[in-house]
Formats: structure tokens, C-alpha cells, sequence
């Protein structure tokens, strides 16, 4: 029989998870040794599950490009082994997961258990009467009842906008989402040049840059405008710049939300990427770099600044050290915005990858009893590093991988549907010493977290709609400002086009969303 979890405890929780995100983020992320994360299993809240019987429990997973489900991982066995259960495996029809669990959500015949990659798409099907509310479960689940007392931030964020909770939260393996400037440290040396530390001398060194490799883009990145999220934490605007996305921010200082794209300090930022336009100092074709492209320019010594995920430092290392032993990818503090402004790299560590338990299973028991592994100590070990004395030895893996994807690809470690509750040690213990001092730098330079905002239905329905008008409107005077086709002397008249379109109506929404998980907690 199910549960309700305590509506004290969960006030209790959700309230102490407010405050923090009040505070400077550090999710630990692996990089620095979290002293209760080294707590003894016996010591941790006390709390031990009882064994599962043997058990199946159909399971509807992903298969990551680089990393495909493999039936024969020993990931597999080991979770078998810890747990009694079997996991019976459906992959996607295509490359789309959602579009599966949609299919199975509407024709009714739901696995077991379901992985998902989004906490809005989780909202959207457990608000539907798809989802078991894992909440209703706690009482049975001791381990993730400690979990969420340890770590009630990761629990605030995985609450829905009915106090729900449709997808089980993740902690540690987020860090894996960092992404930071680097720079090409060798170049910097063979040229006397010093890393900048505002946007005045990374445009004066790009421009020197320039000079010296005529056939270069010296800043370089890929997704079009999608990494203005990082770019405007130098400018305290560090807001969503995709069509799905609204850039509505909350000003921790004041309280306030606000929307980022009509600010002075955007339209700043704005400015300066209009002057490497004009100076070729990025691509032209910026707003159609993909991957592939974004590559081929980093790896063709044709770009010597970028922002990316931060294993992409051991990724670029590791394939042109080859052929060029000199070639060095190194992190790169992020500049300021103004002398004075704030260094800070946004705020990108974090994950929405989690369980979902089908509403329609008969083995609600034992899938919950199952999930709760995750979240024991020795979850998280299994999770992260194997089996002590099989996998690894005292922090290190025992079989020597050329890298994280290599372990995974050998494994299945660490992929998708293995893991919830992470030691992000495991897998700088695969890094290369540059990307180490990475890690270790990085979170001297975070940005506050984002707040996790959840929408009804009504509310999402709106931000679909006049929400995705306002954004493309937004995202198409941008590229006309940068490249120069639309004057900044109009800018006002951008900022009333703004308004027309609703972001007045936009911001309120995150107000009222915000409020009511304030309440929801009083």
C-alpha cells in the first residue's frame, strides 16, 4: 500500500532548499571532497532497504549516439546482482525518447519504468494521470528519504507545478553539463599573449589574433546564439536565448524577475559581438556553426577561443596531440564584462535525466524499492566506479580507459538509466591533468543556480505560444544587430516590439510560478 510522505517533512525540505538557492552555487560536482559524502553506509540516516526478491521490470531506456546500449554491459549485471531485478530493455523507435514514452503514454501500454531527459516533458506526462507520484512512495524508499534531506535544492528543482514529483532527481553527474571558456594556451604563449580579463582585452587580443592568422576566427563557437546563455554571465544576463526558451531571469540582489533581452547590459554585450562581426573576429556563418563545423575550425588551428562543455579540453587534446604535440586546449578564466564586472561562468551543471515510474505497473512496489538503491551509498559506488575490487581500487579504475567515454562505451557506467545519485569523481579520475586543474578552477567562478520554475498546463500553453512569438522576434533582431542590418539606435523600438509581444505577460508567469512554491512551502 502507498504511502503519503509527511507534508511537514516535505515543507521542511522544499523550505531549507529556498534559502540555498538564495546562496553562491558549489553543487560540489566531484571537484572538491564533500565530507558527508564520505559518510560510512552505516552512518547515513540509518536507513537500509530490505532485499528485493528476484524480479523483471520492463524498462523504456535511451541509447546514446556515443555510447549505444549495449545488452552485455556489466553495468547490468552488477544492478542485477545489488538489486534481484531485471531490467527487460525497450529502446526508442528512433533517436527521440519523448516521442516513445508518447506513444506508449497514449496507447496505454506503459513500461515498467521509463527514463526521461526532461523534468517539463515529466510535468506533461505525470499531469496527464501517466506518472506515479514518487512522493506518495517516500516512506517506502529510505534511502532517497535521506537523499532528500541531504540534498533538498536537487529536490525543489524535480517538484512539479502540483507539488508532484514525476521523475526521480539526479545529483553529481550534472557537473558533466559545466561549460567554460578555453583557450588555445600555446598559441597565447608563441605570441607574448596574456588572457583577457574583461571583454575590452579579449577584443584586443582576438584583434591581435586576427592579425597574426588572417585566416582565423579567433572566437568560435557553435549553436548560433544558444551559448548567449554563457556569454551573458559577464554581464549578469545570463538568460535562455533559444525559441523554446523565455530569457526571463531572477535578480538574486533584489528579487525580482526580470527579462534579460531588453536590458542595458544585454544590448552591451550585443555591442561587442557586433565588433568582432564587423572585424571578422568570428565566423560569419556564426548562426549555422554546428558541431561538425565548430570542430573542423577549432581543430584546423583557425579558432583559438571557445566556450564549451569542459571535457571537450581532453577531447580536443587527445586527437590533435598526435600530429601536433604542442597543441594545447587549457581552461580559460571567463573575462569580465566591464573592469570590475563580474568573472563568472553561467551556472550549467546540472541534469534532467531521471526515472519515471508508469502509473498503470503492477509492480509499483518493487520499482520503488528498486529506485531507492540508487540513492544507498553503495548505489552511488556502483553508479560511479563499479564494484570495489572489481572495477575499481580505491578511487581509481583498475582497467586503464583513454577516457570517460571510453569507460562508458566498455561498461555502460555512468549511461543512461544506471545511475541517479553520482560521485563525479570517477570520472575526473579519467581526466588528463589539464582537464584536473579545470575542475578544480571552474567552480571559483559559478554563477548563482538557476531557480527551477514549473508551469501548469495553462501556463505552459501560453509560453508554447505567444512565448515562442516573443522569442523569435527576440532571437531575429539579435542576428540583425550583431551582423549590422539593424541599427542600435533602435534599440528602444526593439525593446517596445518586446513589449507588444507579451514579455510583461512572459515575466509575470515566472513571478506567479515562483510565488506559488514559496507558498506551497509555508
Amino acid at each position: 500500500m502507498k504511502k503519503k510522505w509527511s507534508t511537514v517533512m516535505l515543507a521542511t525540505v522544499l523550505g531549507s532548499s529556498l534559502a540555498l538557492g538564495a546562496c553562491s552555487g558549489n553543487n560540489n560536482g566531484g571537484n572538491t571532497p564533500d565530507a558527508s559524502a564520505t559518510t560510512k553506509p552505516s552512518d547515513s540516516a540509518g536507513a537500509t532497504s530490505e532485499p528485493l526478491k528476484q524480479s523483471t521490470l520492463t524498462f523504456l531506456n535511451y541509447s546514446n549516439p556515443s555510447w549505444p546500449y549495449d545488452e552485455n554491459w556489466m553495468v547490468w549485471d552488477m544492478i542485477k546482482e545489488k538489486t534481484g531485478v531485471k531490467l527487460d530493455i525497450q529502446l526508442p523507435s528512433g533517436n527521440l525518447l519523448e516521442d516513445s514514452i508518447s506513444l506508449a503514454v497514449a496507447g496505454g501500454e506503459m513500461p515498467d519504468l521509463m527514463w526521461i531527459q526532461s523534468k517539463a516533458a515529466a510535468d506533461k506526462f505525470g499531469q496527464q494521470g501517466a506518472l506515479a507520484n514518487i512522493l506518495d512512495y517516500v516512506d517506502q524508499m529510505p534511502n532517497f528519504k535521506a537523499f532528500m534531506e541531504k540534498y533538498p535544492q536537487e529536490v525543489q528543482n524535480f517538484i512539479s507545478a502540483d507539488g508532484k514529483m514525476y521523475m526521480t532527481p539526479n545529483q553529481g553527474i550534472g557537473d558533466t553539463n559545466r561549460r567554460v571558456w578555453m583557450y588555445r594556451e600555446d598559441i597565447f604563449k608563441e605570441n607574448g599573449l596574456q588572457t583577457p580579463k574583461t571583454w575590452d582585452e579579449l577584443y584586443s587580443v582576438l584583434k591581435t589574433l586576427k592579425e597574426k592568422y588572417p585566416d582565423s576566427y579567433p572566437l568560435t563557437f557553435r549553436n548560433g546564439l544558444r551559448y548567449f546563455y554563457d556569454f551573458g554571465a559577464a554581464f549578469n544576463v545570463s538568460a535562455d536565448v533559444e525559441v523554446s526558451k523565455a530569457s526571463v531571469i531572477h535578480d538574486n540582489a533584489t528579487g525580482e524577475w526580470k527579462y534579460a533581452a531588453i536590458q542595458e547590459e544585454y544590448k552591451k554585450m550585443l555591442e561587442y559581438f557586433n565588433k568582432f562581426y564587423k572585424d571578422n573576429l568570428i565566423p560569419k556563418d556564426f548562426l549555422t556553426i554546428d558541431t561538425k563545423m565548430w570542430q573542423d575550425i577549432v581543430s584546423t588551428d583557425r579558432a583559438f577561443v571557445t566556450l564549451d562543455y569542459i571535457g571537450r579540453i581532453d577531447f580536443y587534446n587527445n586527437a590533435l596531440r598526435p600530429a601536433n604535440a604542442a597543441f594545447n586546449m587549457n581552461f580559460m578564466a571567463p573575462p569580465a564584462g566591464w573592469e570590475g564586472g563580474p568573472q563568472k561562468n553561467a551556472y550549467t551543471q546540472t541534469s534532467e535525466e531521471g526515472f519515471m515510474i508508469a502509473s498503470t505497473t503492477d509492480k509499483i512496489e518493487d520499482a520503488v524499492k528498486f529506485i531507492d538503491f540508487f540513492y544507498s551509498e553503495e548505489g552511488k559506488q556502483l553508479s560511479s566506479w563499479g564494484i570495489e575490487g572489481e572495477t575499481s581500487s580505491n578511487g581509481a579504475f583498475i582497467e586503464k580507459y583513454a577516457d570517460v567515454a571510453d569507460m562508458r562505451k566498455k561498461t555502460g557506467l555512468s549511461t543512461d538509466g544506471t545511475y541517479a545519485w553520482f560521485d563525479y569523481d570517477a570520472h575526473i579520475s579519467l581526466s588528463s591533468p589539464e582537464l584536473k586543474v579545470a575542475y578544480a578552477e571552474a567552480p571559483k567562478y559559478d554563477s548563482d543556480p538557476k531557480i527551477s520554475i514549473s508551469f501548469t498546463p495553462e501556463e505552459q500553453q501560453i509560453l508554447s505560444t505567444k512565448g515562442d512569438s516573443l522569442n523569435s522576434n527576440r532571437d531575429e533582431n539579435f542576428a540583425k544587430f550583431i551582423m549590422g542590418t539593424r541599427s542600435f539606435d533602435e534599440w528602444s523600438s526593439f525593446v517596445e516590439e518586446q513589449k507588444k509581444l507579451g514579455y510583461e505577460e512572459i515575466v509575470g508567469l515566472y513571478k506567479t510560478a515562483h510565488e506559488r512554491a514559496l507558498a506551497a512551502v509555508k
